[in-house]
C-alpha cells in the first residue's frame, strides 16, 4: 500500500531505539505527574513513591507482553499489529485508534506544559517582562504550536538525523536529572523552610493527615502507570529497526528498567527536599514542577540549570511520541482499513510523510483543548484510559497468539517458555484490569463542569468513532474481494 517503489527503511539501531522509549516515558512523566499527582489524587500525601511502585508492576509485565510480541512480530504500528494478528483485526483497530487519539492529544499537552518550564527560566533570570509574557495565553498557544511542528519536520527528515538529535538530547536529559536528584537529597524539610521563609515570609502550612488509603493508592498508580507508557513507542517504530528479533526486546528491556530507576530516584530526592503538604497546598491552585520547587533551595544558576534540563526532557518527547502515533496511522493504510495515501512513503527521507503531518495536526487540537479546558489531566487521564485497555490487549494477545496464529506465534523469539507467556500474559492482564476499573471509577466520581471533561466518555465516544471508520472501511476490502483472512493471518509486507 506504499508509494511506489519506496518502502520503511530499517536504518534505527538499538540506542536509537531506545532513546525512543526512554524519551517517550520522560519528561512530562517525571518532572510533572508525581507533584501535580497531589491535585489530581487528593489524599495521595506522603505516599507517591508506594503508588509508583505499584503502578510500575503492570507496566513491566506489559513490556514484557510488548517484547515477546515484537520478537515475532516487527512491524510498524507494532501494537495494531499484534492485536491484529493475535486476537482480532477490529480489536487492533479500534484499542489502536484510542491509543493514537490519546497519544496525539498527550503530544500537545507535553507542547503546552512545556512554555511554563520556560517561563520559570525568565524567571530565575530575573527576567519579569519575559515570564509574565509567556505565560500570556496566545504566546503559550503560539509556542506550543511551533515545538509540535518543529518536531514533525525532524520525523519527517529521516530516521538518521531523528537519532542523532534525539540521542544527544537523551543524555543531556538525563544530566539535568542528576542534578535534581543530588540537589534533591542534599536538602531536607528544614531548609525548605527556612527558604520559603525567606523569600515569601510565609511557613510551612501544617500537612493533613494522610492515612494510606488503597483505593487513593489505585487510583494514583493507574495515573503513574501512564508515565511508563513510551516504551510502546519502540514497538511502533518496528519496521525501521535493524536486527528486531534482537533489538526491539532488548531496547524495550532497556528503556523501562532505566526509566523505572530514574524515576524512583527523582521523585524520592524532590519530597526528601519539598515537604509534600506543601506541594498538596499549592498543587490547588497552580501548576508545579519539580524544579520549580527545587528552585527555593537552589541558586539561581543553578535553577536554571534543573529547569533547562526539565524542558530538554519535554522537548524529547515530542519527537519520539510522533513517531509513535504515525506508524499507527501508517499500518492501518498498509492494512487497507484506513485511506491509503496515509500510507505513502517520502521517497528521499523513508518517512511517512502524510502520516506525520496528519499526527502533527491531531497534536496541535491538543494544544488548544489542553488551553480550553484549564487542566492538562483531562489529556493525561484520557490517555491513561486508551494504554490501559491497549496494553490489556497486548497480554491477552500473548495468550491467545498460540491458538489463533500459530506459524507467527512461532517466531517468538524473546520468553520462548510458555509457561513464562502464560505467567506474563495472566498476570498483566488480572493487574491491568483492576488499575482500569480504579481509573474509571475515579474519573466518574470526579466533580466536573461537564461530560465532556470525563476522560471515559471522550474515550468511549473515541471507541465509537473507530468502530464506524472501521465497519465502513471494512465492507469496501470486501466488497473488493480481498481474502481478509489471509491478509490478517499474515504481516504486512516489507
Amino acid at each position: 500500500m506504499t508509494e511506489a517503489g519506496t518502502v520503511l527503511a530499517r536504518r534505527m539501531g538499538l540506542l536509537g531505539l531506545t532513546a525512543t522509549g526512554i524519551c517517550a516515558m520522560m519528561g512530562a512523566a517525571i518532572n510533572v505527574m508525581p507533584i501535580m499527582l497531589q491535585r489530581n489524587v487528593p489524599g495521595i500525601g506522603p505516599h507517591v513513591l508506594y503508588a509508583y511502585a505499584l503502578g510500575a508492576v503492570p507496566a513491566i509485565l506489559a513490556a514484557l507482553a510488548y517484547a515477546i510480541l515484537a520478537s515475532a512480530m516487527p512491524r510498524a504500528g507494532g501494537s495494531y499489529v499484534f492485536a491484529s494478528r493475535s486476537l482480532s483485526p477490529y480489536l487492533g483497530f479500534v484499542a489502536s485508534f484510542s491509543q493514537w487519539f490519546g497519544l496525539s492529544i498527550a503530544i500537545g499537552v507535553v507542547s503546552y506544559l512545556l512554555i511554563p518550564f520556560l517561563r520559570d527560566v525568565a524567571a530565575a533570570l530575573d527576567f519579569a517582562a519575559l515570564a509574565a509574557l509567556l505565560d500570556a495565553g496566545p504566546v503559550r498557544v503560539g509556542l506550543a504550536l511551533a515545538l509540535v511542528w518543529l518536531s514533525a519536520v525532524v520525523n519527517l527528515l529521516g530516521v538518521e538525523l531523528y537519532e542523532r538529535i534525539l540521542v544527544p538530547l537523551m543524555f543531556l536529559m538525563f544530566a539535568g536529572g542528576a542534578v535534581v536528584i543530588v540537589a534533591g537529597f542534599g536538602h531536607d524539610h528544614a531548609d525548605f523552610a527556612a527558604a520559603l521563609a525567606a523569600q515569601e515570609g510565609v511557613g510551612l502550612p501544617a500537612p493533613p493527615a494522610a492515612p494510606i488509603d488503597f483505593g487513593k493508592l489505585l487510583a494514583a498508580a493507574a495515573i503513574l502507570f501512564g508515565s511508563f507508557i513510551g516504551f510502546d513507542a519502540i514497538a511502533q517504530a518496528g519496521g525501521e529497526a535493524r536486527r528486531p528479533g534482537r533489538n526491539l526486546p532488548l531496547a524495550i528491556a532497556l528503556a523501562v528498567t532505566v526509566v523505572g530507576s530514574f524515576y524512583m530516584l527523582f521523585t524520592a530526592a524532590v519530597y526528601h527536599a519539598v515537604p509534600w503538604g506543601f506541594v498538596a497546598e499549592r498543587a490547588q491552585t497552580a501548576d508545579l514542577t519539580a524544579p520549580g520547587l527545587l528552585g527555593y533551595l537552589l541558586a539561581p544558576g543553578w535553577t536554571v540549570a534543573i529547569i533547562a534540563g526539565a524542558a530538554i526532557a519535554l522537548i524529547n518527547d515530542l519527537p519520539a511520541m510522533i513517531l509513535a502515533v504515525s506508524r499507527l496511522m501508517f499500518a492501518w493504510a498498509e492494512d487497507g482499513i484506513f485511506p491509503a495515501f496515509v500510507a505513502r512513503v517520502h521517497r528521499r527521507f523513508r518517512t511517512p510523510h502524510v502520516a506525520i503531518a496528519l499526527a502533527s495536526a491531531m497534536a496541535s487540537l491538543g494544544i488548544l483543548g489542553s488551553h480550553w479546558a484549564g487542566d492538562f489531566f483531562l489529556g493525561v487521564d484520557l490517555l491513561v484510559t486508551s494504554m490501559l485497555v491497549n496494553f490489556l490487549l497486548m497480554c491477552l494477545a500473548v495468550l491467545f497468539l498460540p491458538r489463533t496464529n500459530p506459524r507467527l506465534a512461532g517466531e517468538i523469539r524473546f520468553a520462548r517458555s510458555r509457561p513464562v507467556q502464560l505467567a506474563i500474559g495472566v498476570s498483566g492482564t488480572a493487574l491491568l484490569a483492576v488499575l482500569l476499573v480504579f481509573h474509571v471509577r475515579k474519573d466518574l466520581g470526579a466533580e466536573l463542569g461537564g461530560w465532556y471533561f470525563h476522560s471515559t466518555w471522550l474515550w468511549l465516544g473515541t471507541m465509537a468513532v473507530a468502530s464506524l471508520v472501521f465497519a465502513g472501511e471494512w465492507r469496501r476490502l470486501a466488497r473488493r474481494g480481498v481474502d481478509l483472512e489471509a491478509r490478517f493471518a499474515d504481516l504486512p509486507p516489507e
